[in-house]
């Protein structure tokens, strides 16, 4: 399987974890994934939306969504990374939605301030990103964590975690978190996720 992915692309990084963490070698190809230009030929051919991750099947059939492709690689093994129902499977995948929004708010943050002209910015719009990724923090600080044997809902805090160091390092996440702060020390000296931090 190959998996289509950028470095810096958190939701890629959440993938290549969890394959890691499951034991599933993936063949990585790093493609283009600047939204400012024409979308990577190779990209757009596996995905019509063009976006990463897109995970390639032995077939040729292509997987995409970090969400849809983490589920199917959870599906491959015996070691479940969420849990495989009841109410222990919807609190883990809505922890992923949580930690995925924050993803998806520090992102749209990032195009705003590092490819909108600066006389164009939306400061109001800025802030409310920001509030949806404190709420989103201040809602996982009070969750437990693993970091020695990590499930979905940890790796998924992890990534969020690290692209807020990032690409918005001055955020200060750690001093108003210190239960997050101490478990993503902790989860970070993993193999799985040493090999993945961008560079």
């Amino acid at each position: 399987m190959k998996l289509l992915f950028s470095p810096t692309s958190p939701y890629a990084r959440k993938v290549r974890i969890c394959a890691q963490e499951l034991g599933i070698a993936l063949e990585a190809v790093m493609v283009g994934a600047n939204p400012s230009q024409a979308a990577d030929p190779v990209l757009a051919a596996a995905n019509p939306l063009a976006k990463i991750p897109t995970l390639v099947l032995k077939d040729g059939r292509a997987i995409y969504d970090s969400r849809v492709i983490v589920d199917y690689l959870d599906n491959l093994t015996d070691r479940a990374m969420a849990p495989r129902s009841g109410d222990a499977r919807w609190a883990v995948l809505v922890e992923q939605a949580a930690c995925d929004g924050i993803l998806d708010a520090a992102l749209l943050s990032r195009y705003e301030l590092a490819m909108r002209p600066e006389g164009l910015r939306w400061s109001e719009w800025l802030a409310g990103q920001s509030a949806k990724i404190e709420r989103a923090l201040d809602l996982l600080e009070t969750s437990a964590r693993d970091a020695a044997n990590p499930g979905l809902g940890d790796i998924c805090v992890a990534c969020a975690l690290g692209y807020l160091d990032l690409r918005f390092p001055d955020n200060g996440w750690r001093a108003t978190h210190p239960q997050l702060a101490v478990f993503f020390a902790a989860i970070s000296e993993r193999p799985s996720l040493k090999s993945t931090v961008p560079a």
